[in-house]
């Protein structure tokens, strides 16, 4: 373990502006993240297939990650249960722990800040980490992530695999490259002979969509990427093909933020699959009063606000539409933002077509307690606020069943009606 001599010293270095004209970048990505914390925890199941899966009564029947054992079967994130047990019939499944994941996380992270306070995170499982300054004391960029794979094995037993590179999204493709636990080094030398060739679709901000409208341009490689004319990408694409073009020939100049620099909410939400459809208004409204008390409580303890109201609606043959509404005045109340979900809902839906899953979101966040007056409703709405404060301080105190909405107990299509950790912002 390093001691706290050199964490001082490695701060210390961090703020000192390097002489170097290229920066030093590692990107961090823990193998099999979810998977890999349930074997740590169930040493029993290390040597078996096995698969953090969603619950299939709550229709979240889908595999979420899997070890390397299941990986080798052919098992995908995504996979339905029955998919993967058809690949590979002893497959293992159990529920996600989100809670046990973060604080794998938070340990996890709290390593990289020893040898860097730039430290991005990109999802609880993957980072950047600047480590340019820290070379005086670490040595180079591979021994930096040798060591700190090492490390993070030693205490948490979870692997990882480093890319090490000079800009942010040639450290990320690296560290997929080679998989698990490995690093990958990829600088101005042997980037266009490492990463060249690679498919266009590996490149970050790459995603399905956007692969296939470069492939109709006859882009299908990196190289081909970086070598495609500017503003024919710029035509297509507007500014994102620019940086395309700029990331694909390594001028990614894009600075990894400190630790503590987190990355400003666009939008808060709640979503929800319910345990059956749904076709008529007030199921769909009790379903919405239920996501629209939790976006509302999480807005409130954050110190925010917002200006829209956004809701979105899948029905059974997962068609998918979206509707938004400006509101009169910032709000962090949840019958503000239920009685413009409730109106965007029955200009949007008609009874009699099920509805799968409804997602609730506010927009436009302010961090500031200012509010605009209003002449017309406002005390109104004050009052709401102070209402809906007041019942999170029983809640606080008593839990959560201390006191709820009227309907919202006897619904059959409402799970786990305290339970936040099926919305956790994770990626996999």
């Amino acid at each position: 373990m390093l001691g706290y001599v050199e964490i001082f010293v490695t701060l210390c270095y961090n703020i000192i502006v390097t002489k170097s004209s290229d920066r030093l970048i590692l990107h961090c990505d823990l193998n099999n993240f979810y998977a890999s914390v349930e074997c740590v925890t169930h040493p029993e199941w290390k040597n078996i297939p096995l698969a953090v899966a969603g619950n299939p009564e709550q229709r979240h029947g889908v595999i979420l990650a899997k070890n390397e054992i299941a990986k080798r079967s052919g098992i995908k994130t995504g996979d339905t249960i029955w998919q993967a047990k058809q690949k590979q019939p002893d497959l293992k499944c159990v529920p996600p722990h989100f809670s046990e994941y973060m604080r794998y996380s938070k340990q996890v992270f709290d390593i990289y800040t020893r040898f860097t306070s730039q430290v991005e995170p990109f999802g609880p499982d993957e980072c950047w980490l600047d480590v340019t300054a820290s070379t005086r004391i670490f040595g180079t960029g591979k021994q930096m992530a040798d060591r700190i794979r090492e490390t993070v094995k030693a205490e948490t037993g979870l692997t990882l695999s480093a890319g090490v590179s000079f800009n942010k999204v040639f450290a990320k493709m690296a560290s997929d490259l080679r998989k698990p636990d490995a690093t990958t080094v990829v600088m101005r030398t042997n980037y266009k002979r490492v990463l060249w060739e690679l498919p266009v679709s590996e490149m970050l901000m790459v995603g399905k969509r956007t692969a296939a409208k470069l492939n109709k341009l006859n882009i299908y490689t990196v190289g081909d990427l970086a070598a495609a004319d500017v503003n024919m990408l710029k035509s297509h694409f507007g500014i994102v093909g620019e940086k395309l073009h700029a990331s694909a020939n390594g001028n990614d100049s894009e600075p990894v933020r400190e630790y503590v620099d987190r990355r400003e909410e666009k939008s808060v939400g709640h979503g929800m699959t319910a345990t059956r459809d749904l076709y008529e208004y007030s199921e769909a409204e009790a379903l919405i009063t239920y996501l629209a008390d939790k976006v509302a409580y999480r807005m409130r303890k954050g110190g925010l606000r917002g200006g829209g109201v956004c809701l979105g609606l899948r029905s059974y043959d997962l068609k998918h539409i979206t509707r938004s509404k400006k509101l009169p005045r910032s709000t962090c109340a949840s019958a503000d933002i239920r009685a413009a979900a409730f109106a965007l809902l029955h200009e949007s839906w008609h009874e009699n077509v099920a509805l799968r899953t409804i997602t609730v979101s506010v927009y436009d966040i302010d961090r500031t307690a200012a509010v605009q007056l209003d002449m017309f409703g406002g005390e109104k709405a004050d009052k709401s606020e102070a209402l809906e404060k007041a019942i999170d301080s029983i809640r606080a105190k008593y839990g959560e069943d201390a006191i709820f909405r009227a309907g919202i107990p006897g619904t059959d299509f409402i799970y786990d009606k305290n339970d936040d950790e099926d919305f956790l912002p994770f990626k996999r």
